[in-house]
């Protein structure tokens, strides 16, 4: 046989599109070329599977040889080629069976001595070939990763003979198996280790009920960054098809994905110095950023007016639709964004403003000015503005242990998660505003003092819409199906930046 089809997965975003790879055998002047839009690391693997092909004892034939990756307008990167074109030569000269490779999928980069090395993206390729109901040979590195799309029959190799020699019907490669279970609840940091604070500790519990955004505003030393830190800490643990989102943007990541992190919420905290680049995600290859990799977790922006202007407001599409899209010349990608954004600021430049102690040398202007870092269409996305004052010293000199634990307080988060989902099919933050009018019944005073806080904050529509949302999580935190006056009362509380306006 002279022509052999094998099949394989290309990575587009967090997509692996099926890739046909066709080799053909025809008699002329030996050699070997590769079609499909191949860029560079798909054009060397002839050198790769030339050298791996010998070194395995097999015989590399004397034809020319023409390899074709369909579909052609779909750009192929990578080594993860190497294996199928291997099988494919092997198949098309007749030193393996061809009639099994109807039923697998190939992926996986090739050594020069024929042993296999590991690819990115392994899991969501294993779960597109789960999809397609074939099997899929996989370097014996990415077989835990791959064993966590649930596919059951992924066959892990560390050689190219490992491979042929299954296709041949020799040694059959067992189906590869793991115990697909959560490695428990790390040890986080607690909420019990915060002196005061008090409202803050509030908000967050409120934010992470409904999963709202959140903008912390205070001095130095108030425990802003603390706070922070605690959010993953009293958010339940992900279910399935969360944590294989998760796991599948960290799986075509440059660090890839750790079977330790499995259903655990990530936590993002990039430097200010981040470029756009590196906070949505892109370069030519398109690549997943900070916003992506906190997928179903929590993005932390510290110290959010130094960040550059132009590279917080990438963070506006993505806040809204939950997806950021990266276009280029020749292609675009798709990544999952749907994070938990908490930020953290400075009343003012030098940190001290309204301070008691009289430390702030800020004029009016600088205060201003510092502020105006922030877009007004920003700050209106952000659905909690919450003051963290500091620390009195007799409150931060007491004995540590005071307070309510992250367990109790997840306990809460949990059950209200579940009652949200129950009733609207998605949490608080998501609600549509035709979901608000029938998810959200207000008192007649409760209705009354919204409609008081409108006018007299002159609240933006989605300001308005924000504040109703969280008005709904207070309530279902107070297992309570009707919004009353207080559960409003305290959600205005919460968007401080409004009443200052």
């Amino acid at each position: 046989m002279s022509l052999a089809v094998v099949y394989s997965r290309a990575q587009t975003g967090i997509d692996a599109p099926l890739v046909t790879v066709e080799v053909h055998l025809a008699n002329g002047l030996p050699g070997m070329s590769i079609v499909g839009l191949p860029e560079a690391a798909v054009r060397e693997s002839k050198d790769r599977v030339r050298s791996a092909i010998l070194n395995s004892r097999f015989e590399f034939p004397a034809k020319r040889i023409t390899i074709n990756l369909a579909p052609a307008d779909l750009p192929k990167e990578g080594g993860r080629f190497d294996l199928p074109i291997a099988v494919g030569i092997l198949a098309a000269s007749g030193q393996i069976p061809s009639e099994r490779l109807e039923g697998y999928e190939f992926v996986g980069e090739l050594a020069l001595t024929g042993e296999l090395r590991v690819i990115r993206g392994s899991l969501t390729v294993a779960a597109q070939a789960k999809a397609s109901q074939r099997g899929i040979f996989v370097p014996k590195g990415n077989a835990d990763e791959a064993a966590f799309s649930g596919h059951s029959a992924i066959l892990a190799a560390s050689h190219f003979l490992e491979v042929s020699a299954h296709l041949a019907g020799e040694t059959l490669l067992p189906a590869h198996q793991i115990t697909l279970s959560a490695p428990g609840r790390p040890q986080l940091p607690d909420l019990r280790d915060i002196r005061g604070q008090h409202q803050a500790k509030r908000a967050l519990e409120i934010a992470a009920a409904g999963g709202h955004s959140l903008l912390l505003i205070g001095p130095p030393g108030s425990g802003k960054t603390m706070l922070a830190t605690r959010l993953p800490g009293i958010l339940p643990d992900m279910n399935d098809d969360e944590a294989l989102e998760a796991a599948a943007v960290q799986s075509i990541s440059d660090r890839g994905f750790s079977p330790t992190t499995w259903k655990q919420r990530p936590f993002r905290a990039p430097h200010h110095t981040a470029s756009g680049v590196a906070l949505v995600g892109g370069t030519s290859h398109p690549r997943p950023g900070e916003i992506s990799l906190a997928h179903h977790g929590v993005l932390f922006l510290d110290e959010l007016p130094e960040f550059d202007r132009r590279v917080l407001e990438v963070l506006r599409e993505p806040l809204e639709s939950g997806q950021i899209t990266i276009s280029r010349a020749a292609r675009h990608a798709d990544f999952p964004a749907r994070f938990q954004l908490v930020a953290a600021m400075n009343p003012c430049p030098c940190g001290y403003h309204g301070d008691p102690s009289g430390l702030c040398r800020c004029t009016p202007d600088r205060v201003r000015q510092y502020h105006s870092r922030l877009s007004g269409p920003l700050l209106d996305r952000i659905d909690m503005h919450v003051e963290v004052p500091a620390v009195p010293k007799e409150v931060l000199l007491q004995p540590k242990g005071e307070g309510e634990s992250s367990q109790v307080v997840r306990t809460r988060v949990a059950r209200a998660r579940k009652q949200q989902w129950q009733r609207s099919n998605c949490y608080n933050y998501g609600l549509s505003n035709e979901q608000l009018d029938k998810h959200c019944s207000l008192e007649k005073d409760a209705r009354e003092l919204l409609e008081k806080a409108l006018d007299r904050l002159n609240l933006s529509a989605r300001s308005y819409h924000r504040t109703l949302k969280i008005a709904r999580t207070i309530a279902d935190l107070s297992n309570e199906e009707i919004i009353a006056k207080s559960h409003v009362a305290e959600a205005i509380q919460y968007r401080s930046l409004d009443r200052q306006m």
